[in-house]
């Protein structure tokens, strides 16, 4: 399925790649994965952090939450200009 904001604009979406970097991580293709979607493990960690925090409680969990989310759309941010100058 095609991206609508890329459909709309002519544009890739801050997310555009995900999806196929997802697959490339799942076939083991760790270096394809980071090419297509440099944010997709970091993404991962966060969600896994998030999940991990909800049942365990950790004591500074919701700080480390907020770091990884911080750090997460710093390289999505710097993924998606690098990709519209290139």
């Amino acid at each position: 399925m095609a991206c609508p904001y890329k459909a709309l604009s002519g544009i890739d979406c801050p997310g555009c790649g995900m999806q196929r970097s997802f697959i490339e991580l799942l076939k083991g293709n760790l270096f394809q994965s980071f090419q297509l979607y440099p944010a997709l493990i970091p993404v991962i960690f966060t969600l896994g952090l998030t999940m991990a925090h909800l049942f365990f409680k950790f004591k500074n969990g919701a700080n480390y939450i907020k770091y990884s989310f911080i750090t997460t759309i710093c390289i999505v941010v710097i993924s998606y200009i690098i990709k519209l100058f290139h």
